[in-house]
């Protein structure tokens, strides 16, 4: 209760979502970008077993590094954008961080849909709603 009733006070009430997605987005993305940098080995591993009977299965290590790169960019943009909006300034780098978060959950989306992971595919669709929220009221 007591973050629900300073925020408003601190930025103003429409504001607050403003704040809350990006700072969501940088938890998600910073955490799970360092994860697969922090275990390289141990998450290719997994996803080499994931992807092993899919056109996929020869990228691995491309796909991984290309989401991780995605990961860590969309959660220092949501990150930095978030302490933006706290400090009044612009939406605009909290926005480019809900762009790339949208992008990337795309990218794991179309890769749990080729591994036919349809039950880890639709977990991503609760993130990717709350990117393409974080577009349309950070636009």
């Amino acid at each position: 209760m007591l973050f629900a009733s300073i925020l408003p006070d601190l930025l103003g009430s429409s504001d607050v979502v403003k704040i809350l997605i990006p700072i969501f987005l940088a938890i998600l993305f910073l955490q799970s970008g360092l994860d697969k940098v922090i275990d390289w080995k141990g998450n290719l591993g997994w996803l080499k077993g994931h992807f092993a009977q899919s056109p996929l299965k020869n990228i691995v290590p491309i796909m991984l590094g290309t989401i991780t790169v995605f990961e860590i960019v969309a959660g220092l943009l949501s990150a930095v954008g978030a302490v933006n909006i706290l400090l009044g300034n612009s939406t605009e780098l909290a926005l480019y961080g809900a762009e790339l978060s949208a992008l990337s959950i795309i990218m794991l989306f179309f890769g749990q849909r080729i591994a036919k992971d349809y039950a880890g595919a639709a977990t991503l669709v609760g993130y990717f709603i709350v990117c393409i929220l974080g577009i349309l009221i950070l636009a």
